[in-house]
């Protein structure tokens, strides 16, 4: 059985302005080994958030904007509601990150990788995993326990 992941904003963004890093290692290997998941409210998010122009100093716009096209190309799109991200229980305290637990129920996922606090606090969310980037890489081959 393939794992489905949701990789969140913050994760993206670093994978996308510092090659080689570690959230950049956990993209290649969740292309290789799982299957992504995103929703439209993730997409917008992630193409608004890593276009701002504070980000222009790492990557240029146009490989920037490669990233969301290869991201958008190889991930799956579930659909989530808005209800259903304001009606997440139990909620994360950022309101905005509940679109990642939405699409987490939608997905079926197995894992959320995120280096947000507000989300790492809810490990483990409704017996799905909610962990760190370098926590998702050294349990690839292992259950995520804490």
């Amino acid at each position: 059985m393939i794992d489905r992941v949701v990789l969140d904003t913050s994760t993206l963004v670093s994978a996308a302005i510092r090659i080689g890093s570690v959230p950049y290692r956990v993209l290649l290997h969740a292309f290789a080994t799982c299957e992504i998941c995103a929703s439209v409210e993730t997409l917008e998010e992630l193409e608004r958030v890593l276009l701002r122009p504070v980000f222009d100093r790492y990557a240029s716009r146009k490989s920037r904007k490669e990233f969301i096209e290869l991201y958008r190309r190889n991930a799956r799109i579930f659909a989530v509601d808005d209800s259903a991200c304001t009606n997440v229980k139990p909620p994360c305290r950022d309101p905005k990150d509940n679109k990642f637990l939405a699409l987490m129920l939608a997905a079926e996922a197995n894992v959320l990788v995120s280096s947000d606090q507000d989300l790492l606090i809810l490990h483990p969310w409704r017996g799905m995993s909610v962990v760190t980037p370098g926590k998702f890489l050294a349990s690839s081959s292992e259950p995520m326990e804490e």
